[in-house]
Parts: C-alpha cells; sequence; structure tokens
C-alpha cells in the first residue's frame, strides 16, 4: 500500500520540531542600510601575466 503524504499542516509541524521557532521579523524602522566597503571577493585577483603561472611540470 502506498504512503500518504503528509498535509501542510503535518509539515508545519515537523519543520517545527526539527528547527524550533522562527525569531521575531525585523521590523522596517529597525532595518540599516548595508554599505559594502571591500571589493567582492567573489573572483580571483588579476595576476600579471596568466602565462607566466602556466608551470608544467
Amino acid at each position: 500500500m502506498a504512503e500518504q503524504p503528509f498535509t501542510d499542516d503535518e509539515y508545519a509541524f515537523l519543520r517545527h520540531v526539527r528547527f524550533g521557532e522562527l525569531p521575531p521579523a525585523v521590523r522596517p524602522e529597525e532595518r540599516v542600510e548595508l554599505t559594502e566597503t571591500d571589493p567582492g571577493r567573489d573572483r580571483p585577483e588579476r595576476t600579471e601575466d596568466p602565462v607566466r603561472w602556466n608551470v608544467q611540470g
């Protein structure tokens, strides 16, 4: 026999059991604007000469 899928209420209960209660939401007047001061780190820094670093052993 196939198992019955959970209802939305059952999934909500299981999430609560696993993760607990969420912290209270931050009100709009408590939010602050974020200003990035460091350059992004999503890309490596540029090298002088890519061929120079292509070492073959």
